[in-house]
């Protein structure tokens, strides 16, 4: 809750002006039923029709006043409400966009996803519910009882009763609503992680035809959502209806007690029976509101644990912005997925003995040397960890054992903006937007000229499609490039690679979805900027990297091998084996 009111206080003055037309509209509630009662015994019971009209119009005007401040809290709720939950929103992505990868990788995209849209909606319309309902019931309430006491004296034993009634039920609604609540915003991740999981590989599970399969698996989810949303309601279900209970009741107590009394008058007594039914309606909303309450504040501690979160990469206090040319040290390197942020230093006894050692390795004390210019292979099964590598080299992760060294400075001290300048990264799965072809390529850099485009594009053997297409470099992608085939999608992520002029290139098994020759000429290509930059071209063919200046052979997350194609064939045993189970033969060229 603590997070809502910080943002509310940054709109204090928009939330006090709508609360202070709330006010004036629960007023002009609240003075009707009086000046009706007026009508009743002053005017109709005397024959006055002077009196009559008189509280009839002020009667009128009220209501139109009441009137006119409904519709300016309503648009001053509305404006609060969405500009919180904008500002909401836009914190909290760009909070994600300063986390670590190990930060995303524990808080899960999918309840990512569910946070920054679910869950700010849940504390809008809980804003909302404060300017437009939740102040003005209280007011309507206490207003309502003060009124009706003055109406009816021997009524607060009544009220006093139905008070504390009604406390002690709205109070165990929220104390059972709230872990319900929190549950189903958690069984909603799930079934927001279960429907991005299939729609990100429908073409896969319909290649299958594991559709049913997997209908199976949502509909266990979307089970689980519904049961938990049920518990929820339930809640709601028993606790609403006797909170109306309760306050109809006071309102039987009410007729008994002002029929039983012969000094009541009609109008007092239809003024008090209409001043009970608005308790009846305040103490309702406040029910529902609390509702609202519980749910959002179980959303605020999901929206604040995005925002409290802290990137576990540290960044240095003052960075090194060495003039980076190439070379790649690493030094004794392991890491250990969900640990990475522990990295062992001298003397760290906690890191040496805690967590990250009681989980398998997907690096073991990697010592390599590469030189700026070269060009390195880094071939290995699945799983062997190559990935986890070249993902250390850019500071996606951090080593949790060793360093890793760019041009002799630890990637842990260099400027994180300046390192991942002069690094351009080709992943294995083509990532492309939503935007022309373009507007695509410049993401590498964006003041590119055409003539750098059209460049990068013949080296990624690009350029032919992209020519032949009806609107060439202005063509439009839609999202991830669906429109385009896979080779196609990894031949304009490379282009854009190579638009940004890298000094360390990684090329993660980027040429798979490509035919024999015109993977090669995209090799080509990139040999031809051999001593310009550093490429580390990683790929499970083994034809792919066997031209390298080095090959690293990788397996279970330890190096088999390093060195050149003819060193490995007579040394490594695990390159022989890729070697003569892709190719075969006795020929070592």
């Amino acid at each position: 809750m603590k997070l809502i009111l910080h943002y509310i206080k940054k709109h204090l003055g928009i939330f006090l002006m709508s609360t202070l037309f709330l006010t004036m509209e629960a007023m002009a509630d609240l003075f009707q039923p009086a000046f009706m009662s007026m009508i009743v015994d002053r005017g109709i019971k005397n024959a006055d029709i002077k009196q009559i009209l008189f509280y009839g119009l002020c009667m009128l005007g009220i209501a139109m006043t009441g009137a006119v401040c409904a519709v300016m809290r309503n648009r001053f709720a509305s404006r609060v409400s969405q500009t919180i939950g904008k500002e909401l929103r836009r914190d909290m992505y760009h909070n994600v966009q300063l986390l670590s990868m190990e930060n995303i990788d524990r808080l899960r995209p999918a309840s990512i996803i569910t946070r920054i849209t679910n869950d700010v909606v849940q504390v809008q319309e809980f804003i909302n519910g404060i300017m437009r309902i939740m102040v003005k019931a209280p007011i309507t309430c206490i207003g309502a009882i003060i009124l009706i006491l003055i109406q009816t004296p021997r009524q607060a034993p009544v009220m006093a009763g139905i008070l504390v009634v009604a406390s002690i039920l709205i109070f165990g609604n929220m104390r059972i609503g709230y872990p319900r609540f929190g549950t189903v915003q958690k069984r909603l991740d799930q079934l927001n992680g279960m429907t991005r999981e299939f729609l990100t590989s429908v073409r896969v599970v319909k290649a299958f035809h594991a559709e049913e399969k997997e209908g199976e698996k949502f509909e266990e989810v979307s089970r689980e959502f519904a049961r938990a949303n049920t518990a929820a309601l339930r809640t709601m279900a028993v606790f609403s209806p006797l909170i109306s209970l309760t306050v109809n009741f006071g309102v039987v107590l009410l007729l008994w007690i002002s029929g039983s009394s012969r000094s009541g008058e009609i109008g007092g007594l239809m003024a008090s029976v209409n001043y009970m039914t608005q308790v009846l309606f305040a103490v309702g909303m406040i029910s529902n509101t609390l509702n609202v309450a519980v749910r959002a504040t179980a959303s605020s501690a999901r929206i604040k644990e995005v925002l409290s979160e802290k990137p576990v990469q540290q960044m240095p206090a003052n960075p090194l912005r060495p003039q980076i040319r190439g070379d790649i040290c690493l030094e004794h390197v392991s890491f250990v997925y969900g640990g990475s942020g522990k990295r062992e230093l001298p003397g760290n006894e906690a890191a040496k003995g805690g967590e990250p050692s009681q989980k398998k390795e997907a690096l073991h004390d990697i010592n390599i040397q590469i030189h700026a210019g070269e060009t390195i292979g880094i071939i290995g099964s699945t799983g062997s960890g190559k990935t986890t590598l070249v993902n250390l080299i850019p500071r996606f992760y951090d080593a949790t054992k060793g360093k890793v060294l760019i041009d002799g400075c630890d990637v842990t001290e260099v400027d994180t903006r300046l390192l991942r300048t002069a690094i351009a990264v080709v992943p294995q799965k083509a990532l492309l937007f939503s935007g022309t072809i373009r507007e695509n390529l410049r993401w590498g850099r964006e003041q590119a000229e055409d003539q750098e485009l059209y460049r990068v594009a013949e080296i990624a053997c690009a350029a032919s499609f992209i020519e032949e297409s009806q609107q060439g470099y202005d063509t439009l992608l839609g999202q991830g490039g669906v429109n385009l085939s896979g080779g196609q999608k990894q031949r304009l992520s490379l282009a854009r690679a190579l638009v940004r002029s890298p000094r360390i290139l990684i090329l993660d098994d980027c040429t798979s979805a490509l035919d024999a020759q015109t993977e090669s000429d995209v090799l080509k290509g990139l040999r031809d900027m051999a001593g310009r930059a550093t490429i580390l071209l990683v790929s499970q063919r083994i034809s792919t990297v066997m031209r390298t200046d080095r090959i690293l052979c990788m397996d279970n997350g330890f190096v088999q091998g390093y060195g050149t194609h003819e060193e490995l064939m007579a040394s490594c045993k695990i390159y022989q084996e890729i070697y003569h189970s892709q190719i075969g033969g006795g020929d070592h060229g």
